[in-house]
């Protein structure tokens, strides 16, 4: 797939793991999965399916009427008499189970995705008339709790970055990688925390999406929409002293328009871009838990404190509502408009009074 852009390929293996799930659950789903084809992507499809796995699991291992058939050859005609209670006591027994001799659990956001899947494939074949009922609608979302949004502060990014380039405190072992991939290591953490793009936006960069004339990146969103993101000095000085030594390397096939490479010359992963993540951080910190959307984090609380628009951090950070936006910088905008109570003198101090 050497011509198959990085996203396209994800949306291939996706539609691929679809697949081996809809051999294993009621035959009616697949009707589900084509009726949102045209309107979700194949992130949101194959999320829906491990979800929808799981409750078709928890029903056939807990009511009597699912125990009757094998997994495959439920009749959609038995999701009518599924209540409200029971989707209550699935999402009970989504909080621990054992799957498998593994521990399993869900936090509140777990299981209100979960409930989110299941009111979407009730919505769906109950608009297409194929269902009397839809209990999923009758269930409430789990409560969440706001949490802290955790990011680095100020002086933290630049010894996180200093941290990265120096690699000073790094065990033996991993001064041993450190020299091999300083460079390439600087551009994709100076990358993350200077624009705020996802890291799976980041690992599917390709050689010709970096744009040094106009300082922009083409990047792919999670929707699919494709969108110009802009960087500023420092991403393009890490950017341009990375490229020296990217356009020496031999790629393995398929991996020759990558961008970002692992130390086996391919595209480098996700998950080693976490583990990057953690390794550095672990230098900085102890008391955060960095990651890859720590880093996003930090980006945008920086550029709201600069700016103050919450308009511009949801457009540049790919939020299509910029509620999503506000409820995670909320905190931010309260500490701006506190420290606008002595901003305004309204008597000299110290002036003798009438």
């Amino acid at each position: 797939m050497a011509d198959v852009k990085y996203h396209e390929q994800i949306n291939i293996q996706n539609e691929k793991k679809l697949k081996e799930i809809l051999n294993t659950i009621p035959h009616f789903c697949r009707e589900f999965f084509r009726g949102i084809e045209p309107t979700t992507s194949s992130r949101t499809r194959i999320a829906y399916a491990y979800d929808l796995r799981i409750f078709f699991e928890f029903l056939m291992e807990n009511n009597p009427e699912f125990k009757k058939y094998d997994m495959k050859d439920v009749p959609l005609s038995l999701m009518d008499e599924i209540k409200a209670v029971d989707i209550e006591e699935y999402l009970d027994y989504l909080k621990y189970y054992n799957k498998d001799g593994v521990d399993v659990t869900n936090d509140e956001n777990g299981r209100m995705r979960k409930l989110s899947s299941l009111r979407s494939f009730y919505k769906y074949f109950f608009r297409q008339e194929r269902l009397k009922n839809n209990p999923a609608i009758l269930v409430m979302m789990p409560k969440v709790h706001e949490h802290t949004i955790t990011r680095l502060d100020i002086d933290e990014v630049a010894r996180f970055l200093d941290a990265v380039e120096s690699g000073e405190d790094l065990n033996s072992r991993q001064k041993a990688f450190h020299k091999k991939t300083a460079i390439r290591d600087l551009a994709m953490m100076t990358l993350l925390l200077g624009t705020g793009i996802r890291v799976s936006e980041c690992v599917g960069l390709d050689l010709d999406d970096v744009d040094f004339r106009n300082g922009g990146l083409k990047i792919h969103r999670k929707g699919g929409n494709e969108v110009i993101v802009y960087f500023g000095e420092e991403v393009e000085t890490a950017l341009y002293d990375y490229l020296e030594q990217r356009n020496q390397i031999i790629t393995k096939p398929g991996h020759e328009k990558a961008l970002f490479l692992s130390l086996q010359n391919r595209r480098i992963s996700v998950r080693a871009v976490e583990k990057m993540v953690k390794k550095y951080a672990a230098l900085v910190t102890s008391l955060k838990h960095i990651t890859p959307h720590k880093l996003r984090s930090t980006y945008g609380t920086n550029l709201y404190r600069e700016t103050g628009d919450i308009y511009l951090v949801a457009d540049v950070l790919g939020h299509s509502d910029v509620n999503t936006t506000r409820r995670h910088y909320a905190a931010i905008g309260e500490d701006r408009r506190r420290s606008a109570a002595n901003k305004v003198t309204l008597r000299e101090k110290g002036l003798d009074k009438n």
